[in-house]
């Protein structure tokens, strides 16, 4: 019991001084349909700004997500109501949140006391097909694009649509080239597996998968295979462990946070702790694990990792050190 004790007080002595950094919430969506704010804290749903200080969470990707309703006609038109409603949850609550478009701005914030918000879009049909619309969107402080969702877009076809044998269309590939110039974030979540390799090919910069898991644990089409987890260590880039439960397994039970540790030991095991990150998906989930009700329970991750001996270093790597790292090398 005494042991048990210590590693729980050393466990939130390094969940306290480390960097946590979370790669992707759909929690955006939650609040433009006027189901709560980022400001109070819910009892429904998964993230909000007094669960995620009670979580330790410095750094956190807030995703626009384009319900189907809205594709392909009105993606762009629906993107920047999000986007609207994303700077005015931030403007509400400035004293305790700040959006961020670069490195120095990042640890600004941070060393002020306040969270770090990131702007991301989950799908490509924002851009209706046009690169100028990509530019706008950057200038609107957007650092990061998933290129697809499950269906196919204007750039490649998601995971939804693998029967084809797709990569990237022409426009994909002009997408790619001009995310490196602009220095935003590649995330090939969501997207196929020919698209995957297209972009490791054409991009120039890190990759980061901000919501996936390990295929060879959980043979579902949204996890990577060893090849595409190498591929993406190798640029440089970071893998989220997502919390989504039939992303983790798929036997038929509840999951838990040791579940998510285990994709965490397979990432690590495979191609090396420095292509490790979080990336949870609150808020775009219906259940979550034992452990990770929502983002006040991410301090269990780091208990769980102590407790299988990972030294202080890696975990600092994996909750937020490896996706800060790349965010800096891309986004500058």
């Amino acid at each position: 019991m005494a042991e048990t004790n210590t590693n729980s007080i050393k466990a939130k002595q390094i969940h306290r001084k480390a960097i946590v950094f979370d790669g992707h919430c759909d929690t955006i969506l939650e609040v433009i349909n006027h189901k709560r704010t980022l400001e109070k804290k819910s009892a429904i749903g998964h993230l909000d700004i007094p669960r995620m200080k009670e979580g330790g969470v410095d750094v956190q990707f807030f995703a626009v997500f384009i319900e189907e309703i809205y594709k392909p006609n009105r993606s762009l038109k629906r993107t920047l109501q999000l986007i609207d409603c994303f700077y005015r949850e931030i403007e509400s609550n400035q004293d305790d949140i700040s959006s961020v478009t670069d490195y120095d701005q990042l640890k600004e914030v941070n060393r002020a006391g306040k969270i770090a918000a990131v702007l991301s879009i989950e799908g490509g049909e924002a851009l209706e097909g046009d690169l100028g619309v990509l530019r706008v969107l950057y200038r609107l402080g957007v650092r990061l694009l998933t290129l697809t969702w499950n269906q196919r877009n204007q750039i490649a076809d998601g995971v939804g649509e693998s029967r084809t044998g797709s990569g990237l269309t022409e426009f994909g590939l002009k997408v790619i080239d001009e995310m490196n110039d602009l220095g935003m974030l590649i995330d090939v979540s969501h997207l196929s597996e020919n698209g995957f390799w297209d972009v490791i090919k054409r991009s120039k910069a890190p990759i980061v998968a901000s919501h996936s898991n390990c295929y060879a644990l959980c043979p579902h089409l949204r996890n990577l295979k060893d090849g595409q987890i190498k591929a993406i260590a190798d640029t440089g880039g970071v893998i989220g462990i997502t919390f989504v439960p039939n992303f983790l397994t798929q036997e038929k039970r509840k999951t838990t946070v040791e579940d998510v540790v285990r994709h965490i030991d397979y990432l690590a095991e495979k191609a090396g702790i420095d292509c490790v990150g979080l990336g949870s998906d609150f808020d775009g989930t219906g259940g979550l694990p034992l452990g990770l009700e929502g983002v006040d329970k991410i301090p269990n991750i780091t208990k769980e990792l102590l407790n299988r001996g990972y030294k202080e270093k890696d975990i600092k790597k994996i909750l937020g050190e490896n996706f800060l790292r790349v965010f800096k090398e891309v986004v500058g």
